[in-house]
């Protein structure tokens, strides 16, 4: 964990060295001033020599004046670096979870992802920065100021040593007893933040149901297990104050009571006896420091096994050693293909799959839901590799290519393809940065999204909202549909993405295709009969099986599974089914 966050420290190294230098002069400078207020009291006040007072009093305010500077210095590199470090961070996260794959993302929630980005991250800024500061300061300050005292008195500083372990002891306790529960807090932090997610996105559901009063229970709830543990967790810490100053007060009080006696017995000076008071309550606020930084360290911790997982995690997807960057054409080939999500799954998702198609052909893949249709596309753009057997793309195997040349060849409009915010045209041009304002027109026909374009005022250039929520389930399915046209794939494969346009759009696409992409391999999943009616093949998917393949004519004679769908849906004259009047008359009869 450690080795894989300082990576993240790099671009910021000179100053994450000089936050605790900066830190370590101020602690000398703080060690030395009150050995120089003791020579004052002792050789200057005592002894009346105005001379040494004057002198003592430069030394002291050119010191104070150093340690000032230093303490600013090593504040402002310190707040460079923890920021840099966090922004480090922020990035390598962002750019890990852009290479996950699907696999990799379905072991995260969105909200879980979130959390370690926003609040994670800063728990580890703030760490860092108390660790550059404090964790190098307090411990060099305690243990300059135990020196100093051992210097000066050593039967005196015992009383300050035998303190200061009781104090690392009750404290080590208070840690352990307090990490437990930050550990816990973050995972709530993480449900907290799905709430939110979920409302935000969901809230026109929320309204539609009138749900506003049960999203705000569950809301309360998830911040009340927040609050729990936060408690837990500053009940056990509030202890840390009482006995700092219940040693604190009894340190001086044995201080004071064991000096003044060695005082009038001439064994101390009242100079010394001032210094070891206030090397006193520097040991005693320095230990307080460093308990401060074991809290900030025992609670970013958690964070930091959190980050480090999400940095650490690498795709299940990667680049063979040589990789094909050619795809020759739009053929598929399932061989004895079997696949699942959980690899200890008892029953695959998809189970022995064999089948050919051909380059240029229409595709249609039919069935129930949770017929894995969706789980065997994914596969030919290698969203997901195979548990058993493969998948061949223009005669070679998926895992022979290179990914990005592959997905650029094999569009996929997803179920639940989504647009991001910008103008219509930065969405398309998602497909090709470099489209011409004239082929995203071109891609738009194709996918009949031109026509409700242009009835926009700002027309290609009209905003849209984050996810699309300003245009209709439709038109952001066409826009999508163009988006993946613009790519010039050799194979496109559309997941029931015109569910939400009507049958007279859907065939208007399906006969655009037809015509002006005619080499193009289309494959076609839908819960419609007649978005697969036309396909030169049709493919009946059943438990995660192929139940059968053949044309729509085959299928209705041959296939049960097909047929009964097909009558779901169809009219008695679109089956073939109508009866005749002399049919009719015998029903009658009988």
């Amino acid at each position: 964990m450690i080795k894989t966050l300082a990576k993240n420290i790099k671009g910021f190294v000179k100053e994450s060295v000089l936050t605790p230098f900066f830190m370590i002069l101020e602690v000398i400078v703080e060690t030395i001033i009150p050995f120089l207020m003791s020579s004052m009291i002792d050789d200057g006040i005592n002894k009346g020599d105005m001379q040494h007072i004057l002198i003592t009093g430069g030394y002291m305010g050119a010191l104070a004046l150093t340690g000032l500077f230093a303490g600013m210095m090593g504040g402002i590199y310190g707040a460079k670096a923890s920021a840099g470090f966090a922004r480090n961070l922020r990035r390598s996260m962002f750019a890990n979870i852009q290479s996950f794959s699907f696999a990799n993302i379905d072991r995260y929630s969105t909200a879980g992802l979130v959390t370690r980005m926003t609040t994670d991250v800063t728990n580890l800024q703030n760490a860092y920065q108390m660790l550059l500061r404090m964790c190098f300061r307090a411990p060099v300050s305690l243990i300059c100021a135990m020196a100093m005292t051992f210097i000066i008195n050593a039967r005196l500083a015992c009383i300050y040593l035998i303190a200061t372990i009781l104090l690392s002891v009750v404290l080590a306790f208070i840690m352990k007893a307090t990490y437990k529960y930050f550990s816990q807090v973050f995972e709530k932090y993480d449900e907290l933040n799905a709430s939110v997610q979920e409302n935000v996105t969901s809230i026109r559901v929320v309204k539609a149901f009138v749900r506003e009063k049960h999203e705000v229970g569950k809301f309360r709830k998830a911040a009340d297990n927040v609050y729990r543990l936060f408690v837990k967790a500053e009940n056990a810490m509030v202890t840390v104050s009482p006995i700092m100053m219940v040693t604190s007060y009894a340190s001086i009080i044995l201080v004071s009571w064991f000096g003044a006696n060695m005082i009038v017995s001439s064994e101390l000076t009242t100079g010394e006896l001032t210094s070891m008071l206030t090397y006193c309550m520097n040991i005693l606020m320095n230990l307080l420091m460093v308990a401060m930084v074991f809290v900030m360290l025992t609670m970013s911790l958690a964070s930091g096994k959190r980050v480090a997982g999400v940095l650490n995690e690498k795709s299940t997807l990667a680049n063979p050693e040589n990789p094909v960057y050619e795809v020759k054409d739009g053929s598929i080939e399932f061989d004895n293909v079997s696949f699942s999500y959980n690899t200890k799954a008892e029953k695959p998702i998809l189970n022995d799959i064999n089948l050919k198609i051909k380059s240029g052909e229409t595709i249609g893949i039919i069935g129930g839901t949770g017929s894995s249709k969706t789980s065997l596309v994914n596969l030919i753009a290698r969203l997901y590799d195979v548990t058993e057997g493969s998948v061949k793309v223009g005669g070679k195997d998926v895992r022979d290519y290179d990914i990005e040349t592959l997905r650029d060849k094999v569009s996929v409009v997803l179920q639940s393809n989504v647009l991001f915010s910008g103008t219509i045209l930065d969405n398309l041009r998602w497909g090709n940065e470099n489209a011409t304002e004239e082929e995203c027109v071109n891609a738009c026909k194709l996918a009949c999204a031109d026509a409700f374009i242009e009835s926009f005022p700002d027309k290609y250039n009209t905003k849209i909202e984050q996810g699309g929520t300003n245009v209709s389930g439709g038109q952001k399915q066409r826009l999508c549909i163009a988006r993946a046209l613009l790519k010039n794939p050799k194979i496109l494969i559309l997941d029931d993405s015109t569910s939400a346009v009507d049958t007279a759009t859907d065939a208007s696409i399906r006969k655009a295709f037809s015509e002006n992409i005619p080499d193009t391999t289309k494959l076609i999943i839908s819960q419609r009969v007649s978005s697969v009616s036309h396909a030169d093949k049709i493919i009946v998917m059943d438990d995660g099986e192929i139940s059968a393949v053949g044309t729509h004519e085959e299928l209705m004679k041959n296939c049960e599974v097909y047929q009964q769908i097909a009558k779901s849906q169809l009219s008695p004259s679109e089956l073939g089914l109508e009866e005749t009047p002399e049919e009719g008359a015998m029903t009658d009869g009988e």
